[in-house]
């Protein structure tokens, strides 16, 4: 990955957050802006991150990952339910012990239902763009039909843990509990996966993987293997984001993953097509610049972030860290 050497676009989140400052009436306000774009943008990141190393490696146009998002919300939030005792808890311990089964529930569920996508529906149309596209747009619908049979068509409520509900004071500035735990779980994620991929082996090919597969084949790996495990990977960070996103907005519907899917394609395409580190800049650029906008100018929301990939694409047209392919 480049973002080792390129820290230029790196730069533009220092940048933004900079030329907030003088648009904002009061540091605290600013810091409290900040805190919850970069919570929002890690969370972005970490259901975008899967989809951009699918992408990148596999070459598939993977619309269903917003339904692996909803399923590992609503697998997760049916382990934090059923745990209603420790998530009330006032011990920070004790609430983990709920969240904690609650992640890898979503995890485990969402990246199931990748598994079954990629040999049932995927694994036919390698290569075929509009194909892929059907069927998972497909897949999306149908997933959403299912969710309503199993959890049923209500909206559901998803109380956050005891003591990440509420805030607390960074001077005087008011700071949620629960942002500062995402910020916390998407560094890790971004720590866990750029070691992954710069220092094993399997990270090596993966990486050879997207730049050039034809040549990773011709000295023997078969590449192909890699393509379930980073799909099941890809689908069960989707889960985990699904789930966190659920708590953050402390509510569930069936079609909470296709919401947030423009927003997703939009961090992979600002970042650049199967560039890890692309995706974690591009996610804290979209999150800040949601809540800057949001505070200064609410009518402009909507349409910030496409403006946003506008400008990047217009500066870097493959974005800001682009791989081989």
């Amino acid at each position: 990955m480049r973002l080792s050497t390129d820290w230029l676009p790196l730069g533009l989140v220092v940048a933004l957050a900079a030329a907030a400052l003088p648009l904002v009436p009061s540091v605290p306000t600013w810091l409290t802006l900040t805190v919850a774009g970069l919570a929002m943008g890690m969370m972005i990141f970490i259901m975008a991150s899967g989809l951009t190393l699918v992408f990148g490696l596999m070459d598939v146009m993977n619309f269903a990952h917003g339904a692996f998002i909803s399923v590992g919300a609503y697998a997760g939030a049916s382990v934090l339910l059923a745990l209603k005792a420790p998530m009330e808890s006032p011990s920070l311990a004790v609430n983990l012990t709920a969240v904690v089964p609650g992640m890898l529930a979503a995890m485990a569920i969402a990246g199931a239902l990748g598994w079954f996508f990629e040999r049932a529906l995927i694994r036919p149309v390698y290569g075929d763009h509009l194909k892929q596209i059907l069927v998972t747009v497909g897949g999306l619908i149908v997933c959403e039909q299912l969710i309503h049979v199993v959890w049923g068509p209500d909206l559901v409520p998803l109380a956050r843990p005891a003591t990440l509900t509420g805030s607390f004071l960074l001077g005087d500035a008011a700071i949620e509990r629960y942002r500062m735990l995402a910020v916390v779980v998407g560094l890790a994620l971004f720590a866990a996966m750029s070691l992954v991929l710069n220092r094993t082996k399997i990270g090596l090919l993966i990486r050879a993987g997207v730049e050039n597969i034809e040549m990773v084949e011709s000295l023997g790996y078969r590449v192909r293997r890699l393509f379930v495990g980073v799909f099941v990977a890809g689908s069960a960070l989707a889960g985990l984001g699904g789930v966190m996103w659920g708590m953050y907005q402390e509510s569930l519907t069936a079609g909470m993953g296709m919401q947030v899917m423009v927003v997703i394609f939009i961090v992979i395409i600002i970042g650049g097509l199967g560039s890890v580190g692309g995706c974690f800049v591009g996610a804290l650029l979209v999150g800040l610049l949601a809540n800057y906008i949001g505070y200064v100018a609410p009518k402009l929301a909507l349409g910030s972030n496409i403006l946003l990939m506008v400008l990047i694409l217009l500066w870097r047209p493959r974005g800001l860290y682009p791989v081989g392919r």
